[in-house]
């Protein structure tokens, strides 16, 4: 039965008026004299009894109200304890690089929008962003591809998000009005973890060109592999995000090299059968800068799961 017919049950009982229940609830009298007709003839007795011009339950009407109320309040308790059960926490996934030096203010504002949230913040690599998406154990995740990481999940593209070339201060490709691949034979490269997939395809391009290079130094931190190229250990390829405060202090310098393999879009990666709480329309609005357009796509989201 509609709990609506329970509120104007209520309501009347409180007012002792089925005019002043209507008013106070945005309803015609008539709508309030058929609901409440509606519930006497599901429970088959009447609720109210008329003395003169008074309105008042009667005995199955005063116990009706007892156990309305009951369901009313466990009904908006249940609300409020969902509600705290939804946005209760959020798990990201991400690459280093985007949770170190592109998220937080991002995190910040999610907070502010949904004090109390909780926030778990997973870096892995790239294989495993998409399979733990896949596995629902990421509610969302974040990663730098140059194709859609993924042809069985959701891909929203963010933006293009640079890669640059770094080299310490003075290095002489750092002068070149544009460096060439060529220019790059015989380098010295300080590289992350072999799963990083901008690494990877740099590599690749190297190799396919006939780039001859070295691997200096292997490191699982963007800031040794910063620290290793400042103290002139080599060069490294880098979202430009991370290295954005040492190129403005000049404690970094960039090789104006570019490739067009080495173009990759920030990617957020949902499963499409994935829920889409409030939390994470907000998140994926803060994201793509339009929360309104992000609501709406997730909405069609929501909408498909619902036909599916």
């Amino acid at each position: 039965m509609d709990l609506t017919y329970f509120r104007t049950f209520r309501e009347v009982a409180r007012r002792a008026s089925f005019t002043r229940a209507g008013e106070e609830l945005g309803y015609a009298q008539s709508s309030v004299t058929m609901q409440i007709q509606k519930l006497e003839r599901e429970y088959g007795v009447s609720l109210f009894e008329r003395y003169g011009k008074q309105l008042r339950l009667t005995p199955p009407g005063e116990a009706l109200l007892k156990l309305a109320v009951q369901m009313l309040d466990l009904y908006d308790q249940s609300k409020e304890s969902i509600a705290n059960q939804v946005n209760a926490a959020v798990t990201i996934g991400t690459i280093d690089s985007l949770a170190a030096y592109y998220l937080p203010p991002y995190l910040q504002q999610l907070r502010q929008l949904h004090p109390g949230l909780g926030i778990q913040l997973l870096p892995d690599s790239e294989a495993e962003l998409v399979a733990k998406v896949k596995e629902g154990e990421y509610d969302v995740a974040l990663l730098l591809d140059r194709h859609p990481a993924d042809a069985s999940l959701r891909c929203i593209t963010v933006r293009e998000e640079p890669l640059v070339l770094i080299a310490p201060p003075g290095h002489a490709l750092t002068a070149a009005a544009e460096a060439a691949l060529r220019d790059l034979e015989g380098c010295e490269l300080i590289v992350s973890e072999g799963s990083c997939i901008y690494r990877s395809t740099f590599e690749k391009v190297l190799r396919d060109n006939g780039v001859a290079y070295r691997i200096g130094f292997e490191l699982g931190s963007l800031e040794a592999i910063k620290h290793c190229v400042m103290n002139g250990l080599g060069i490294a390829l880098l979202p430009r995000i991370a290295v954005e405060d040492e190129l403005q202090r000049g404690k970094l310098a960039v090789i104006p090299f570019r490739h067009p393999d080495l173009r990759f879009q920030l990617q957020v990666l949902l499963h499409p059968k994935k829920w889409m709480s409030q939390t994470l329309m907000s998140l994926i609005g803060l994201l793509t800068g339009d929360e309104a357009a992000a609501e709406r796509y997730l909405t069609a989201i929501t909408s498909e799961q619902l036909n599916d």
